[in-house]
């Protein structure tokens, strides 16, 4: 376990004040960056990491844009296209699950 930059979990600014508002309790990405109980700080708020799930993009649900601060699965993938040029949304892509909860 250690104390990772939260910049490394966390790309943006926005993602990091959603997290401290309670909006986004985890975040896909394409590699793993943390292990569970690794933990991170925003603005003095100390958080771990609960889990870290390989997984692919299929596996995604409504519930899971939602943690990430979307309204749903179509906002999300929406989201992607937005942050990520030339992105195409393929089942089949690897992607990592770090969830995380404020302590």
């Amino acid at each position: 376990m250690s104390q990772i930059d939260a910049g490394t979990i966390l790309p943006s600014e926005r993602m990091r004040q959603q997290a401290l508002d309670g909006e986004v309790t985890q975040i896909h990405r394409g590699q793993a960056y943390a292990e569970a109980g690794d933990t991170f700080t925003v603005d003095g708020e100390t958080f771990e990491i609960t889990a870290v799930e390989e997984r692919t993009l299929g596996d995604m649900t409504d519930a899971d844009a939602r943690a990430e601060g979307a309204a749903d699965l179509d906002g999300y993938k929406e989201m992607l296209r937005q942050a990520h040029d030339h992105f195409e949304w393929d089942d089949d892509s690897d992607i990592v699950r770090h969830a995380f909860e404020k302590q």
